[in-house]
């Protein structure tokens, strides 16, 4: 057992009374029950209707944030009642100020610095899903699905109703969320979990019904219950939303540039095959309306991860999340299914020219997700990508059929639980493809979880496979790639060109102390053989790994006379590769600070590579690992309060390594102004110097693996306008120009890789090592509006600019911007309507 496991058992006995002020005070009740209405509510945001009038009312809320389980400030009174239609809720959140409760207006799902009220429900009542409706006193929804207990989904958006008042006695808000937009199993009497949070923003203080603590992990599973649901029926909600797409586009042709105009259309369809299983669907589906990736340049040998955004695949993401590599300590994005594979950019882009396809297009794709009335939890997702060709025909990317099933069995209430996870990949490989991409590949992966004493402790794990098959070609590529480097020095496996399939596994195991008290920990094993391989339907930095990470934290439950909220961690990890070479081994500690003024302070600071340790990855790139010297890295944060119209927002990290002769320096400013009550904007400077003295170049045609002194500056300015004419009608501006440029100088080759001393390790050698100007320039404009429930017009213009040389350049930064908004624009314009049937 590590030493911050013991440290966190030993300060779990202590009484730390400046971080938990106190004994806890008595526990309320954790039952409401809901009124059956005899006629439909009208929602307007009063409460006089008749059903209002004999429904108990919910009063015993509890401040939780920043004193869990402390008197709230003001009152709440919440009542529930329902048909065989509709769940209702109304909530009366009194305030003797009414005049100082801010009603700001935001695009649907965007949090306003401003009150809000929020009802959870868990109606599977399995404590480890739900779903959430909040609004804010100027009546801007948002709504996110709960999974696995502690995570949320904010894409996903249900069809659901809600009016608020202000009077004097506060204000008011009565929500109205169909049935049909929740999956239950229907039984004579049903009891959902059932949860109301209430933001008092100007105090920033949040009370719950019922009591929701900080030092327990988890959101449904902290939820009350929901009874008296009597006779609740089985909707199927079928749901229908055809659309049409128009699309105007600038098409190169030659040194010139045309138009394309593009007419298409499509549907998404969700039915509910039965009342806890929900049939998605989407055909030929287009997401223009999406923002543009930010502009990034990658130097490393390791993939760029980049967000989902398309609301298909975003909208209940968490079933079917399986992560890897994945802790406390660090944490990756990397995980057996990521989405973006689906409707990827060309492989094989170099068949194609300035006219060919930027991503394949996707025939259709369909889901289906549920809970089974035993506690299973399954989701089965399809796709088929459309065969993408360039010059001469030449395939780029060929016709791909993705799978994914995810099943997942709970016991003891959720407490414990296992689960598996199956992707499969084939592709339609012909001449062009059949050498360079795998014909087939297939993961199977098991992971369990068991919560222990309470529920304070846990054990986790999971075991996974991996299967590839193509030609010797293709599966040559893989064992080369940067994910494997199958052919380095001392890897402990052998490069076989013969190969027409590949193998790999890997295992993790956690040991976790999730809540009960001020501290938390985790320990965790994990490895991944050198053939592991998962990046045609999920995302993998990195196979040939094992690690062991340990994090401990400190969580302060109440205020104090110098801060509202505080956090420490201390962290230590180790990495080797499959075969024992020691690649890293660091501790960190980071401290995060809310003062009493509402601003937030946080920083840390990192030691790595300590003791003898070597870079198996980015350093030689395929050859032999190369032995590191000690870094030291440390970087802070200063956030404004939330609460005035301007708030600031400042971040830097600082690493120094290589002797002291490389360092990096990356500090982010932004300020958020709020115009008006419906106009926000925010502008965010980026700027990067980063000095890497033995940059990696690759191995040359003899054999070399090269290095140069690199100096690079890189500069981007991210600005956003929100603005707001009503709560269905947005319009959103987004703009972003980039310029990385930099210099490389001192060539150098790799001469003794084990050598202790920095100097030893390299030598001169002839090779002109060049530069590079990348500058990219991308914007969005958004007009979306809400015409009817569910039912949306999206107007956009996308405009892209960018320009890539293998020199610096002569000019400075400000002239490299200047010389962005020169090159051509290709410009995009989209108009994109859909209309909802639900019956």
């Amino acid at each position: 057992m590590s030493i911050a496991v013991l440290l966190a058992i030993a300060v779990q006995t202590a009484t730390l009374q400046q971080f938990t002020g106190g004994p806890l005070a008595p526990a309320t009740t954790t039952t409401a029950t809901a009124a059956r209405a005899t006629h439909p509510v009208v929602i307007a945001g009063r409460d006089d209707d008749d059903v209002w009038r004999s429904a108990p009312a919910i009063t015993q809320f509890r401040e939780f944030q920043p004193r869990e389980n402390g008197d709230p400030r003001f009152a709440t009174e919440a009542k529930v009642a329902y048909d065989d239609r509709n769940l209702y809720v109304f909530i009366r959140a009194f305030d003797p100020h009414p005049d100082s409760i801010l009603k700001l207006l935001a695009r649907r799902d965007v949090r306003a610095a401003t009150d809000q009220l929020k009802i959870m429900i868990d109606s599977y009542h399995d404590r480890r899903s739900g779903f959430e409706f909040a609004v804010n006193p100027a009546g801007v929804k948002r709504d996110y699905a709960i999974y696995n207990d502690t995570q949320e989904d904010d894409a996903w958006d249900a069809v659901w109703d809600v009016a608020t008042r202000v009077d004097s006695l506060g204000w008011t808000a009565e929500f109205r969320v169909p049935l049909s937009q929740l999956r239950y199993v229907p039984r004579d009497s049903n009891t959902f979990g059932f949860g109301i949070w209430r933001d008092i923003q100007r105090y920033t203080e949040r009370v719950s019904w019922p009591v929701y603590r900080n030092s327990q992990t988890g959101i449904s599973s902290q939820l009350g219950e929901l009874r008296g649901l009597v006779g609740l029926p089985s909707p199927r909600r079928p749901e229908l939303a055809p659309y049409v797409v128009t699309k105007n586009l600038s098409v190169p042709t030659g040194s010139e540039f045309d138009r394309s105009q593009k007419l298409t259309a499509g549907a998404d369809v969700k039915y509910g095959i039965t009342s806890n299983l929900t049939l998605d669907a989407t055909v030929n589906p287009d997401f223009g309306q999406v923002e543009a990736d930010p502009a990034v340049l990658n130097l490393t040998v390791f993939e760029t991860f980049f967000q989902e955004r398309r609301p298909f695949f975003v909208q209940g993401a968490g079933i079917f999340r399986f992560d890897v590599n994945c802790n406390q300590v660090n944490c990756n994005n990397e995980g057996l299914f990521y989405s973006r594979r689906v409707g990827r950019a060309p492989q094989l882009s170099f068949y194609g020219d300035a006219g060919s396809p930027v991503a394949t297009t996707i025939y259709g794709a369909a889901k289906l997700t549920g809970r089974l009335p035993g506690g299973q939890t399954i989701g089965v997702l399809d796709a088929v990508t459309q065969r993408a060709a360039g010059t001469l025909d030449r395939t780029m990317e060929p016709t791909t059929n993705y799978v994914v099933v995810r099943g997942q069995q709970d016991f003891r209430n959720g407490e414990s639980g296992a689960g598996i996870m199956l992707t499969g990949v084939n592709r339609n490989l012909d001449q062009w493809t059949e050498n360079n991409l795998r014909r087939s590949a297939y993961v199977g992966a098991f992971d369990f979880r068991h919560r222990f004493l309470q529920g304070h402790y846990q054990v986790s794990g999971s075991l996974d496979f991996s299967r590839l098959a193509g030609t010797d070609s293709a599966i040559a590529l893989t064992q080369l790639d940067p994910v494997h480097y199958y052919q380095r020095p001392g890897s402990g496996v052998s490069f076989d060109p013969t190969r027409t399939t590949l193998t790999g596994n890997a295992q993790e195991l956690f040991f976790s102390k999730l809540g009960g008290g001020i501290t938390r920990f985790e320990t965790s094993y994990q490895r991944r053989s050198q053939g592991f391989e998962v990046n045609d339907l999920g995302f993998l930095l990195q196979a040939d790994q094992q690690s062991w990470n340990t994090w401990f934290g400190l969580t302060a439950l109440h205020p104090t006379s110098l801060y509202q909220q505080a956090w420490w961690n201390f962290n230590w990890w180790q990495y080797w590769t499959a075969a024992g070479t020691p690649v890293e081994r660091a501790a960190n500690t980071n401290g995060h600070v809310q003062l009493n003024n509402r601003w937030f302070v946080m920083g840390g600071v990192t030691l790595g590579q300590l003791g003898t340790t070597f870079c198996d990855r980015n350093c030689s790139r395929g050859g032999p690992a190369v032995r590191v010297d000690p870094y030291v890295s440390a970087w802070g944060e200063v956030d404004g309060d939330s609460r005035p119209a301007l708030v600031p927002y400042a971040w830097f990290n600082f690493w120094r390594g290589d002797v002291g002769r490389s360092q990096n320096f990356n500090g982010n400013t932004q300020v958020t102004f709020r115009v008006a009550s419906q106009l926000n904007t925010s502008l965010t400077l980026s700027a990067t110097h980063n000095v890497k003295d033995v940059q990696p170049l690759g191995p040359d045609s003899a054999g070399a693996y090269r290095f140069a002194h690199l100096e690079q500056k890189t500069v981007s300015l991210t600005g956003r306008v929100d603005y707001t004419l009503t709560t269905t009608l947005t319009l959103q501006l987004y703009a972003q120009p980039f310029v990385s440029k930099g210099t490389y100088s001192n060539p150098r080759q790799l001469a003794d890789p084990n050598a202790a001393a920095y100097d030893d390790r390299y030598k001169p050698y002839a090779f002109s090592p060049g530069g590079f100007n990348d500058k990219e320039f991308n914007s969005t404009a958004v007009l979306r509006w809400e015409y009817r429930p569910g039912s949306t017009l999206f107007v956009v213009w996308t405009q892209g600019r960018s320009d890539y040389v293998g020199l610096e350049g002569p000019h400075s930064l400000s002239g490299d911007f200047h010389d962005l908004f020169r090159l051509h624009p290709n410009n995009t314009f989209l108009v994109k309507a859909s209309y909802w049937f639900n019956w």
